[in-house]
């Protein structure tokens, strides 16, 4: 055996120390390395992740009509999103549904939007009857931030094919292109459209007879939104339900429960719920409610059948709005079990006030309806039964506010909203303070982290009109506007606008400027006492206002022909 020299084992034993030296400062290294990609993880993991976003929209519900808001008829997963988040007791909306949705989605005036008038008008800037290119819709630019769009229910924006949903931005969509149809089959409600046209992403589709609208449309929404969830990007999710607009239709499960409740008629259910309203703290408590409207029938003059037949129309009614509650819970839960309930932005809104039309009878739509439908007290509810609400029901749905759906007064402009969700820190709050329709999409704008362009596609758009709500919903402000803004409105020369607490109202036909009434409507809510002859200088502010804004949106007077 080959002994080594003394200096040979010291070497060795150097070697053997530098390279245990280096292991050490290696193995440190890794260590050092692990740690900060740790750290920077965890730091990843820190940053906001940008929300999810459903909008949920009912059609003509009226302002009294949910439980959190005083009503009778039971919404306990509204309710409960309520109480999660803010009850805005004075968000403004357009009077009609077509113009309210292009405001909706736009964040700008109907007329910027291309509706003018709820119908295809083709008359020139304002008139066009479809979403225009010089506003970009809610998901199109989120479509361009990363964010999945869904989309089921009511279009009513335009029906040629560059204007349905699958060309304005919605990724996955199953919609109605008319403003309304059978709830339970596609049987047409107009002479002009005898079946009700369905789209699936930009083709035409077929409805499978005795699905019924909100329960087919949730089923909808939830199939899209399961599409890709495993992709974890956001998604914002737009259910137009067609619930409870008429015809008056839903399972004898969801009506049968309210049975008796309103035969005392429309007049007692609409002082019930002044009531009900000041208890919920949604208006102030020296309230008083406005007269009825001429086209209102006194309860005392209806005969027994009448009296009959009106109260199951409140019962159908309030069947409907159950079961869109009922719906609602079903998406929530939904994403609950699929982990993205907290972290979804939750909206809910009415598109206007209360709806009185009746068209059974009507001069121009009744012979088809009468054709296909019939309003048998029997047989309401039912797929062929076609039974509205009417405007003594309108006008307890609108409680305290003067009117109903079509009007510029309160009662057709002021709907039910809340919001619930990520951002928002005031829970079970309840908010007086104005704002519009026109404010949600600068909201989901900026939880979305997606800025508006003052070009989109090659085109100029329009500036939005609206306010962000987050500052208020994350506690930062109390108010969502200055007293200065501006809100302006006109819908087929029904007319309004609003400055502060001051409000200049035009409902008469033909379009007189002379006809505006002046309101205080932070003391007069039901718009009872015209102040143009004490505040002469504040009716002829707010007129010159009407002027700037009627010319920038180019209002026409007379209207273009329907």
């Amino acid at each position: 055996m080959k002994i080594l020299s003394k200096r040979k084992r010291k070497k060795i034993r150097i070697n053997y120390q530098g390279l245990a030296l280096f292991n050490c400062k290696f193995i440190l290294l890794l260590l050092m390395g692990s740690l900060i990609s740790c750290l920077e993880i965890k730091e990843k993991n820190k940053e906001p992740q940008r929300p999810n976003i459903l909008l949920l929209v009912a059609d003509d519900l009226g302002y009294a009509d949910l439980g959190c808001y005083g009503s009778d008829i039971q919404t306990p997963n509204i309710d409960n999103l309520a109480a999660r988040g803010v009850r805005f007791s004075r968000f403004h909306t357009s009077p009609l549904c077509a113009p309210t949705r292009a405001m909706l989605l736009s964040g700008n005036d109907n007329h910027i939007a291309g509706m003018g008038i709820q119908s295809n008008q083709n008359a020139g800037f304002g008139y066009e009857g479809k979403l225009t290119d010089r506003i970009v819709t809610i998901p199109a630019l989120l479509q361009t931030h990363g964010y999945h769009t869904y989309m089921a229910g009511k279009w009513h924006l335009g029906g040629d094919s560059l204007s349905i949903p699958f060309s304005k931005g919605f990724e996955r969509s199953f919609v109605n292109i008319r403003g309304a149809g059978n709830h339970y089959d596609d049987q047409g409600l107009f002479e002009e459209v005898p079946i009700t046209p369905y789209f699936e992403d930009g083709k035409p589709a077929t409805w499978n007879k005795g699905d019924y609208s909100t329960d087919f449309y949730t089923d909808k929404l939830i199939e899209y939104i399961d599409l890709n969830k495993k992709d974890k990007k956001p998604f914002f999710a737009f259910a137009a339900y067609t619930s409870p607009h008429w015809p008056l239709q839903v399972d004898e499960k969801y009506w049968k429960k309210y049975v008796g409740r309103y035969d005392d008629g429309y007049e007692k259910l609409k002082e019930r719920r002044l009531e009900s309203l000041k208890n919920a703290g949604m208006i102030p408590k020296d309230a008083v409610l406005p007269p009825n409207h001429e086209k209102v029938i006194p309860w005392d003059a209806l005969s027994l059948d009448e009296k009959k037949k009106e109260s199951r129309k409140m019962e159908l009614y309030a069947g409907m709005v159950d079961n869109l509650d009922y719906n609602i819970g079903r998406i929530i839960q939904h994403l609950k079990d699929i982990g993205q309930f907290e972290n979804t932005l939750i909206v809910f809104m009415s598109d206007n006030g209360a709806a009185a039309e009746d068209f059974y009878y009507h001069e121009n739509y009744g012979p088809f309806i009468r054709a296909h439908f019939n309003d048998d007290y029997e047989t309401m509810g039912q797929p062929h039964s076609f039974i509205s609400y009417g405007p003594g029901w309108a006008e307890a749905g609108s409680a305290p506010f003067r009117h109903y759906k079509g009007l510029t007064t309160e009662g057709g402009i002021i709907a039910p909203m809340i919001i619930a969700g990520p951002n928002v820190e005031r829970k079970n709050d309840i908010h007086e303070g104005f704002l519009t329709l026109m404010d949600i999409a600068p909201t989901f704008y900026e939880v979305a982290q997606a800025r508006y362009p003052e070009k989109f596609e090659g085109n100029k758009t329009y500036p939005l009109k609206g306010n962000s709500l987050i500052p208020f919903l994350s506690g930062e402000t109390n108010e969502i506007h200055a007293p200065e803004y501006l809100f302006g409105l006109e819908h087929n020369n029904l007319a309004m606008i609003r400055k502060g607490d001051w409000k200049i109202t035009n409902i008469k036909r033909p379009f007189l400027e002379e006809n505006f009434k002046l309101y205080n409507v932070s003391q007069d809510l039901a718009e009872l006492h015209d102040l143009q002859e004490s505040e002469p200088e504040k009716y002829k502010d707010l007129l010159e206002e009407w002027r700037e804004f009627s010319n920038e949106v180019k209002v026409q007077i007379p209207p273009p022909p329907w």
